[in-house]
C-alpha cells in the first residue's frame, strides 16, 4: 500500500510548496533577476541568481465559488438598476489565493463603491484602507490603487483594483464614500504618487511639503539621502561591495 507523503518545505523545493506560483497562467509584466534589485554585484543575499516570472493573475471563470457569484451578481443587477452596463464599469473578475477582486473602471470607481455600500444585499460599509502599487513593466498600467472593503452585516470581505498610466495619475477620490479614506488617500498620493480627485486636502502626510519624489516606487533610487558618519559617506545599496 503505497503512502502519499507531503513535501517537507523546509527540505524540498517544488512547485507544490512555493508561495504564489502561477506557472503559466496569468499575466506576465516581467522576468525578475535577482531579489533585491541590485546590480553589479551589490545583491549580498545569497539570491543574485534567482530567476523567476512575475504574472499578475488572469481573469477566473465562473462559478468563482463561496459567496463570490452571488456578490458579483448582485453587484451586476444593481449597476444595469442605474442604467451602468457592467462590462463598463467592471473590468475584471480575479479569484485568486481564496480572495475575491473587482478590476474597477476609475470613472466608475465612485458609483461601484456607493452601491457596493449601500446595496442591502451587499452592504460593504467599511473600507479599511486604500493601498498603492507600482508595476513599472505593467505598461499603460503602472499605478494600481487597491481597496480592502468589508461587510459588516454579511461577514464578507472583497478588493477594488483600480489601475491609470503613470502619465495619467489622477482617479476620484472616496473620501464622499468611505470618509475613513482621508488619511489613506493621503499617504498613497504621499508615497506613490496617485492623484484623488476631489480629495478634501491631498497633502503630504508623512514626507515634507517640499520632498522629491514618490518614495515607494520601484523607480525611487535606492540610497535616499547622503549620511556622512565620522568623515565618510555610506554608499547607496547597490553601490557596495558584495560578500559572495
Amino acid at each position: 500500500m503505497s503512502e502519499t507523503r507531503e513535501p517537507n518545505p523546509d527540505k524540498e523545493l517544488s512547485a507544490q510548496n512555493l508561495p504564489g506560483q502561477r506557472g503559466d497562467h496569468g499575466e506576465e509584466i516581467r522576468v525578475q533577476r535577482g531579489m533585491f534589485g541590485a546590480r553589479n554585484g551589490g545583491d549580498t543575499s545569497g539570491y543574485s541568481g534567482l530567476v523567476r516570472s512575475v504574472r499578475l493573475p488572469g481573469p477566473a471563470v465562473r462559478p468563482y465559488g463561496s459567496y463570490f457569484d452571488e456578490v458579483v451578481d448582485e453587484l451586476e443587477g444593481a449597476l444595469e438598476e442605474q442604467d451602468l452596463v457592467p462590462e463598463n464599469a467592471i473590468e475584471k473578475v480575479v479569484v485568486d489565493r481564496a480572495e475575491l477582486t473587482l478590476h474597477i473602471a476609475r470613472e466608475h470607481l465612485v458609483r461601484v463603491a456607493r452601491t457596493l455600500r449601500d446595496d442591502p444585499a451587499l452592504r460593504f460599509e467599511l473600507c479599511t484602507g486604500v493601498s498603492g502599487v507600482h508595476f513599472p513593466n505593467d505598461k499603460g498600467r503602472e499605478l494600481h490603487a487597491v481597496y480592502h472593503l468589508r461587510s459588516l452585516t454579511h461577514g464578507r470581505i472583497l478588493r477594488l483594483e483600480v489601475s491609470v498610466p503613470d502619465s495619467d495619475r489622477h482617479l476620484p477620490s472616496l473620501v464622499s464614500v468611505y470618509p475613513t479614506n482621508d488619511w489613506h488617500e493621503r499617504e498613497t498620493y504621499d508615497f506613490f504618487g496617485l492623484i484623488f480627485d476631489g480629495h478634501p486636502a491631498l497633502t503630504r502626510i508623512m514626507m515634507p511639503d517640499d520632498w522629491q519624489g514618490f518614495p515607494q516606487r520601484k523607480d525611487y533610487p535606492l540610497g535616499g539621502i547622503a549620511v556622512e558618519y565620522k568623515g565618510a559617506q555610506i554608499p547607496a545599496p547597490d553601490q557596495r561591495r558584495s560578500y559572495s
